[in-house]
């Protein structure tokens, strides 16, 4: 039975493809939009509120990794993290693509009304799009930079990860070639104490044998005195 833990993982990932999916649908929608200045900025406010609860759901799985008590289930919910980051890096840069693309459809719309004498009007709506424009190019270009640089802190902080696991691995060895040696020393000793046992047992076997000649030597010289002619 899958625990709370897993579950939260599993809804948390399950969110995140949703807005990916949704985030790729109006990045398409912006590509296509033909106009006008408000459905472009509805859109772009839509994006930005997607990117917004994507970002804060990475950040949630990537603390869920945190928290996980096995190493193998951290390192591969941090690597599912840093795929949805590397997936947002690049939903980003569509982003900017496609609001550039239609940037310049506007701009050959502009040509086009220039050519066929547009009005006062006309004019303020295009330098009010381009401002629009050049605003969210700045607003993504910085939603990139931000991106690279958790990008940058997560990579280093995988470097932090390797070589803790790296310090493990020999701190795990050396503490294997310890009980490999405690090893030889325990048999070794096992083989002095049966060595200094059967050493004990011959020990004793001599005393007794030296006691009964002793003993069979008084005997002997006790009946040769008092007994004679026996």
């Amino acid at each position: 039975m899958a625990s709370a833990a897993d579950v939260h993982v599993r809804i948390c990932g399950q969110e995140i493809i949703k807005y990916d999916l949704e985030i790729k649908a109006l990045i398409q929608d912006i590509r296509d939009c033909p106009g006008p200045q408000s459905t472009l900025m509805e859109l772009n406010s839509q994006v930005k509120d997607r990117f917004c609860k994507l970002r804060l759901r990475i950040q949630d799985l990537e603390q869920m990794a945190r928290e996980q008590d096995r190493e193998t289930d951290r390192l591969a919910i941090q690597a599912e993290t840093d795929s949805q980051r590397r997936q947002m890096l690049s939903n980003q840069t569509a982003w900017r693509k496609s609001n550039l693309a239609c940037k310049l459809a506007i701009d050959n719309v502009e040509k086009d009304e220039l050519l066929r004498g547009g009005d006062n009007q006309s004019t303020r709506q295009r330098k009010a799009t381009k401002e629009s424009l050049v605003e969210t190019s700045s607003n993504i270009t910085e939603s990139l930079m931000s991106i690279s640089r958790m990008m940058a802190e997560q990579v280093k902080q995988s470097e932090d990860s390797i070589g803790t696991l790296a310090t493990s691995s020999r701190t795990v060895q050396e503490t294997n070639e310890e009980f490999r040696n405690m090893t030889g020393t325990i048999h070794l000793g096992r083989k002095l104490i049966l060595k200094y046992n059967r050493r004990e047992l011959t020990d004793k076997l001599l005393i007794f044998l030296a006691l009964a000649l002793f003993f069979a030597t008084v005997l002997y010289i006790l009946k040769k005195r008092l007994f004679p002619f026996i």
